[in-house]
């Protein structure tokens, strides 16, 4: 970048150290800054209308001549200004209120552009046409038009700064500085996508000449998002790989025998994604592969087939999950999924007291023990293993970047495989996970029943609950889920878990078994009311979003969401994965008085849909990327241009045009330029 544009913002014409405080809070502050600050939306005030015909009610733009100028006080606090404007065609009064400064502004015999809504109550009491506190300029000042006359940007302001100084600042800043824009995209890229240049596209971005010289703009400017995001992914993954990873062998027999143990065959994209998987661990470089699939379709399986490959080939595995809750149900699982084979299984988290977490410390480091499953204690200090081969991580996003590299760091570069239930859109997978190949298992294991959804308001509560008893009276369990642990006076409406427990136990559902689950009650109870509840001894289990991910009871198959409102998209798709994974006919109902349209909308999308990866379109057409998950993630709000769900072709193209570039010979000496830019991205996901 031009050393010139990082000069402080106070310096460029119409700033100084006052209106330099007021662009801080908008996070300008270098010219730099300021330049990459782009319009939220555009008004098109470049269709000049003739007086006589600009339609009553319509947002109009006139070109005339002022022929009078009134000021009146009509009382205190309270003035008018009226501006008379004649087009040969016909004449039109400006209004403006309390701001009797702009008399001087309007001179009688020149001319002005003005742009606003022609008033309906004037014309239709008086015949008059009239514009409220209109838009205006002066034509033939020497300056540019910038407010009226042409498509005109609209910014995000902060308080005290107007659009209309912003404009005048901003055109200040691309006539200094402009020339000092250097296009870093390669020429190549420019010529093959008829890519306009970094200059032409700011100024585009800004101060467009028409519609179509915006959108060729943003479409450069996206493009060169991605493009930087996608070398910034593929350049860390290949540093990565500098060192040889570790080459398995296939273990056909094994994966044949283990396949034939189970009471279902897999499905067509489990086969397939397990195909792309064993290619990558039996090569010599080191896998790196991020695989999703929605709840249920069956990762668990494929994480297993992962593990025999490695332990086969006498490596030790891990697998890491995000809550204790989440580890011990797979530690379960995996005991049981490999009952017939001779591998030492264990279970490691936080809660361990030290003397026999030491003890496992010991067996690990003398590989004595296998597989290791946990949550973050698996790569504290003090952990050393033998012989790692394999990391699987669940639910990467409840991780930090961070903590996956220093559990990968534990061993001689060894596979990782990331899994998610939480369906990610492609193009955010391709953005946040661009160093990760990806497999996606986007089929359903055959005859599961769709969960049937309902949304409810409070006033159904009394039938909600009837139903639950009768379907518990047939044998089944379910689960009510609160936003809150106890009762909040900063939020008196929300049903809190253990007000509902206390409230249930005692009331409607006196003869069943409840239990209430939530972060604040200790591990080891949490493990027994999880072990309680799977036995079928607990008809109700009342809890938190602590349940949101894994917990896998085949018997539970009702899900009641209170204030569900509360809740988005992807967490209400995740609590409702945790029924229908048996037989029976799941319910989920989701409890709520909504309190605008968009918390309807993400109500009526459940209602209407299980497929989460349509979910998580929806989800991110409505919360954007930089909350996606959950959180403001850092990186994604830097995108400043690009659109993950309505740019999906262009970072497709993005990412294949990167692709190309880290093959070419030695492109770090070649393309300095480019990686200058990309050693400035911080993408902490």
């Amino acid at each position: 970048m031009n050393g010139k544009l990082l000069d402080e913002v106070q310096y460029i014409k119409g700033v100084g150290p006052k209106w330099a405080k007021k662009l801080a809070k908008l996070n300008i502050e270098t010219v730099y800054d300021l330049l990459y600050y782009f319009p939220r939306e555009y008004k098109d005030r470049s269709q000049i209308s003739s007086i006589r015909y600009a339609q009553i009610g319509e947002e109009v733009t006139i070109k005339a001549e002022v022929i009078k100028v009134e000021y009146k006080k009509i009382r205190k606090n309270f003035d008018l200004l009226k501006v008379t404007f004649s087009d040969d065609t016909d004449v039109l009064n400006g209004i403006w209120y309390n701001q009797g400064y702009l008399r001087d502004i309007f001179e009688e015999g020149k001319f002005y552009l003005l742009s606003g809504k022609i008033n309906e109550k004037t014309w239709k009491k008086y015949k008059r046409k009239e514009i409220d506190n209109p838009v205006f300029e002066k034509i033939g000042d020497n300056s540019s038009v910038l407010n009226t006359g042409r498509i005109v940007p609209i910014y995000s302001l902060t308080e005290g700064l107007t659009q209309r100084r912003l404009r005048r600042v901003m055109a200040n800043a691309l006539k200094k500085y402009s020339s000092y824009l250097d296009d870093k995209l390669p020429d190549f890229l420019l010529k093959k996508y008829n890519l306009p240049g970094l200059k032409t596209s700011i100024l585009g971005m800004h101060f467009p000449k028409s519609d179509k010289h915006q959108e060729v703009s943003r479409k450069r400017l996206a493009f060169e998002e991605f493009f930087y995001f996608q070398l910034y992914a593929l350049d860390k993954k290949q540093k990565n790989n500098i060192e040889e990873g570790i080459q398995h062998e296939a273990v056909p027999e094994i994966e044949a025998r283990f396949l034939s143990e189970l009471d279902f065959e897999l499905t067509t994209a489990q086969k397939r994604v397990w195909k792309e998987i064993s290619k990558d661990m039996e090569s010599k470089e080191a896998m790196s592969r991020l695989l999703q699939g929605d709840v249920g379709s069956g990762k668990t399986i494929i994480a297993a087939l992962s593990f025999l490959e490695s332990l086969a080939n006498d490596y030790q595995g891990v697998f890491m999950a995000p809550t204790e809750i989440l580890a011990e149900q797979h530690y379960l699982n995996f005991l049981e999924l490999f009952n017939n084979f001779d591998y030492e299984i264990t279970l490691l988290t936080g809660s361990l007291k030290n003397p026999e977490r030491r003890e496992i410390e010991e067996k690990i480091s003398a590989g004595d023990i296998d597989l290791i499953i946990g949550t973050h204690a698996l790569f504290q200090e003090g952990i050393e293993y033998q012989k790692l081969g394999l990391v699987v991580i669940d639910e990467q996003h409840r991780f930090g970047v961070e903590q996956r590299h220093s559990l990968k760091e534990k061993g001689d570069n060894p596979d990782l495989l990331i899994m998610t239930a939480t369906p990610i859109p492609r193009s955010m997978a391709m953005l946040v996970y661009g160093d990760l190949d990806l497999s996606v298992i986007d089929e359903m294991p055959p005859g599961r029943k769709r969960t049937a959804t309902f949304w409810r308001r409070e006033n159904r509560r009394k039938k909600i609950y009837s139903f639950l008893k009768e379907k518990i009276k047939e044998g089944r369990q379910a689960y009510i889920v609160c936003p809150l642990i106890e009762v909040s006076a900063e939020m008196p409406d929300l049903i809190s878990a253990e007000e509902l427990y206390e409230k249930l136990k005692n009331g409607f559902f006196a003869d069943f078994s409840l239990a209430l689950l939530h972060s604040g009650i200790k591990e080891e109870e949490k493990k027994e009311i999880m072990l309680q509840f799977r036995a079928g001894k607990i008809d109700i289990l009342i809890a938190t979003t602590v349940i949101e991910v894994g917990v896998d009871v085949s018997n539970a198959s009702l899900m009641i969401i209170e204030n569900a409102e509360r809740f988005g998209l992807a967490q209400l798709h995740q609590l409702r994965g945790r029924v229908g994974r048996g037989r029976d006919q799941a319910y989920c109902i989701l409890i709520s008085n909504p309190p605008g349209e968009e918390a309807e909308k993400r109500l009526e999308i459940m209602t209407k849909s299980s497929d989460g990866f349509y979910i998580a379109e929806e989800d991110l057409k409505m919360r954007g990327p930089g909350e996606f998950f959950g959180t403001r993630q850092h990186g994604l709000d830097d995108l400043k241009v690009g659109s993950l769900t309505e740019d999906q072709a262009l970072l497709e193209k993005a990412r294949s045009e990167a692709i190309a570039l880290v093959e070419i010979d030695n492109w770090r000496e070649k393309y300095e330029d480019l990686l200058q830019i990309i050693e400035k991205i911080d993408l902490k996901i």
